[in-house]
């Protein structure tokens, strides 16, 4: 056990990647952010060179500092590095640097609080107009009692916060895994934060003391083994606050699997239950952050008796749809560009993996001859099992009124205020659409 904070861990961290970097640029060179951002005539060497800078004292060139708020996380950088450099984590760590150099500690904690209370609100609400407090607390929200097993579950099953939003999704997870016969426990929502919410304003020591939390948390299971979800939490816990964590306390508690691959590597023990064809031709919106992922998506997709996959050979770039916010045109460009494509290519559906990319995707559905699904809905109807996707009828609906109106029920059930929740219906649904939806 060490005496090191959490922040003097992680900056040993990035230290010892700071040495091991040759500034060669090959991490510049690999990134699709590159030329979106306007970075094409910026030389590479000068701007990994920049980052080293920012790092060291949270000030550096403006093509550096500009490469580093463009980052969507693709993770092209990790693979072109050829001296077990992790780039993805030190242009998180450079942005946290710039945030510290922005702004004193009091204002950051400040920050991340109102924006770790924004994410609450938001999850909590999204998820309460769709779920009755049963549903709710299978998902591990609500009563925590209800969702207690009375020994260590074979896996902890962790959805992160913001796929709550989209419900349909992490159940029909829980579905599968129950029809495979998985022993688990959920754990996710706000109470069980990854820290990046206060990380990225810059907030250090509480998003380690958030991470940790949760880590202790789901140190429980049998196997050492957590099943994760969200891609932005399975990032932030294994490239951020698990390795600082081992550094403190000399070992990791467990390892952490994302959904798919965990999926994907019981393919045998699945493909006999995916029984129904389903006769579809798909195409798959694809975020390659997460290695294999993927991968996975297409060979789960390639299982289900019926389904005919289509490669739309567009662009697969960032985490998840979230991410390329930060290059809000070109992310317009690509999301008509593929819609477009799918069209072109008579496909039946579009499927999403990701949860923020449904909620972007799923009302396009409106203006265009094909379903926009998720990977999940397809795996669990080929299984004979349904999850309705009631976020996509809402959605679709684009009528806040009539949303709220048709959610009456559960808003009385959760005792939530009609106009409270018409004002978060138009903010945190109907305005979570980058590429506008057609006229009307």
């Amino acid at each position: 056990m060490s005496d090191l904070s959490f922040e003097a861990a992680l900056d040993a961290r990035v230290d010892e990647m700071v040495d091991a970097c040759t500034r060669c640029g090959k991490c510049v060179e690999a990134c699709p952010s590159v030329k979106p951002a306007g970075l094409a005539d910026a030389m590479p060497k000068d701007v990994i060179s920049g980052i080293l800078d920012i790092l060291r004292d949270g000030d550096g060139p403006e093509a550096s500092q500009r490469w580093a708020q463009a980052c969507t996380a693709s993770g092209d950088c990790i693979r072109a590095c050829d001296e077990g450099v992790n780039p993805r984590f030190l242009l998180a760590m450079a942005r946290v640097s710039m945030a510290k150099a922005k702004n004193d500690l009091p204002a950051r904690r400040r920050k991340a609080l109102e924006r770790y209370r924004d994410v609450g609100r938001e999850v909590s609400f999204l998820s309460q107009i769709q779920l009755n407090d049963e549903v709710l607390a299978r998902l591990g929200q609500k009563s925590a009692s209800v969702n207690t097993t009375t020994e260590p579950p074979d896996f902890v099953f962790y959805t992160g916060c913001n796929v709550l939003k989209t419900p349909h999704i992490a159940l029909l997870a829980l579905d599968i895994m129950d029809t495979l016969g998985i022993g688990y426990q959920v754990m996710g929502g706000p109470s069980h934060c990854c820290g990046i919410v206060h990380m990225r304003p810059g907030d250090v020591e509480m998003s380690g003391r958030m991470g940790t939390n949760s880590i202790d948390k789901m140190s429980q299971s049998k196997s050492g083994q957590v099943i994760s979800w969200c891609p932005s939490c399975y990032v932030q816990f294994t490239e951020t606050t698990l390795p600082a964590l081992e550094r403190q306390r000399g070992a990791r508690p467990f390892e952490m699997t994302p959904f798919l691959r965990f999926l994907e590597q019981r393919i045998d023990q699945l493909t006999p239950h995916l029984r129904e064809r389903v006769p579809m031709r798909v195409a798959l919106h694809r975020h390659p952050g997460v290695s294999g992922v993927m991968e996975a998506a297409i060979r789960l997709l390639n299982a289900i008796p019926g389904v005919t996959f289509v490669d739309l050979k567009q662009p697969a770039l960032g985490l998840q749809a979230v991410y390329l916010n930060v290059l809000p045109e070109y992310k317009r460009e690509l999301t008509l560009n593929e819609l477009q494509a799918a069209c072109d290519a008579g496909v039946d559906a579009l499927v999403t993996v990701y949860h923020s990319e449904h909620r972007e995707l799923c009302a396009h559905e409106r203006d265009w001859p094909f379903r926009i699904v998720n990977l999940l809905e397809l795996v669990g109807e080929s299984m004979g099992l349904k999850q309705n996707d009631r976020y996509k009828e809402l959605k679709l609906m684009q009528d806040a009124d009539q949303i709220v109106a048709d959610c009456a029920d559960l808003l009385a059930s959760h005792a939530l205020d009609a106009a409270k929740a018409r004002e978060l219906v138009v903010k945190d649904m109907l305005a979570d659409q980058p590429l506008p939806l057609r006229s009307g």
